[in-house]
């Protein structure tokens, strides 16, 4: 255990290991024209789009945790880069679908290849991708990213 982690707390450790990773990928990504975010936008619209998903912006907004203005601005610079297209919704005027171009799933899928290679080295000391400590992480960060968090609790103002 590193000294950062002695005496630290869970909510530290996670928000520490979340800027390493965001650390780690946006350099990866930086030869590729890419930034963490933009990365997490465009592999899952990768995976939806091998999925047979055209996705709106709002339903990607879900799928990645990014807020949707977010997700709108990051789109636009992505379609700027040429690497995703944007068009209207047929059934929903007011939403906009997404889909990667051929120059976006190219780069796409290169920089799937640089993510993975940095996620082995993330969890070669729990044994690698597929070892048993890394299924039962998985499930423990599954747990609790399905754990509702309600900053307006009341119950949070009273332990104060």
């Amino acid at each position: 255990m590193s000294t950062t982690s002695e005496g630290a707390t869970p909510g530290f450790l996670v928000w520490r290991l979340s800027m390493k990773w965001r650390v780690a990928v946006d350099r990866a990504m930086a030869p590729l024209g890419l930034t963490h975010a933009q990365y997490s936008l465009v592999a899952s619209l990768y995976g939806m789009q091998r999925g047979g998903e055209r996705p709106s912006q709002r339903r990607l907004a879900d799928q990645t945790g990014l807020e949707p203005l977010y997700v709108s601005k990051l789109a636009r610079s992505l379609e700027s880069a040429g690497l995703l297209e944007r068009t209207r919704d047929p059934r929903d005027p007011r939403a906009v679908q997404l889909a990667l171009t051929e120059e976006g799933r190219e780069r796409t899928l290169r920089a799937i290849k640089v993510v993975q290679g940095l996620l082995e080295q993330l969890l070669a000391p729990l044994g690698g991708l597929d070892s048993a400590r890394t299924r039962e992480f998985k499930r423990e960060l599954a747990i609790l990213l399905d754990a509702p968090l309600d900053p307006t609790n009341e119950n949070l103002e009273e332990q104060s």
